[in-house]
């Protein structure tokens, strides 16, 4: 995969910390000191947004994909940096790979932003 225009976004990822109620299983910290990773060759692609009044606020959804290496350490959950926008991981990304040739085609990464 080679995307000659391509961009450097960051992969954040909240570190495990000691659960005091479950010492055998870790919990999530929080995002004020994340792991990061800086992921190359990457690409965010507009999906859609859409408005969703209420009463008292109106949300902006806005769903994107990024596209990147199929190796790249991405889950469920963790959150992309690109220039001033902060993106969540939506969904569990996959990386297909061929069973006849093995080749691999970019990841795709579900993402979704939401303001207000």
């Amino acid at each position: 995969m080679d995307f000659p225009f391509g961009q450097t976004v960051t992969r954040e990822r909240r570190k495990l910390i000691d659960n005091p109620y479950d010492p055998t299983s870790p919990t999530q910290g929080s995002w004020d000191d994340p792991d990061t990773i800086t992921v190359y060759d990457a690409f965010v692609a507009s999906s859609s947004s859409a408005a969703v009044p209420s009463a008292t606020r109106t949300q902006v959804v806005t769903q994107k994909s990024l596209y990147c290496p199929p190796a790249t350490d991405i889950v469920d959950g963790d959150r992309v940096k690109s220039g001033s926008h902060t993106y969540t991981v939506d969904a569990v990304p996959e990386a297909d790979v061929s069973p006849f040739t093995g080749w691999a085609p970019p990841m795709e990464v579900p993402l979704v932003e939401v303001s207000g």
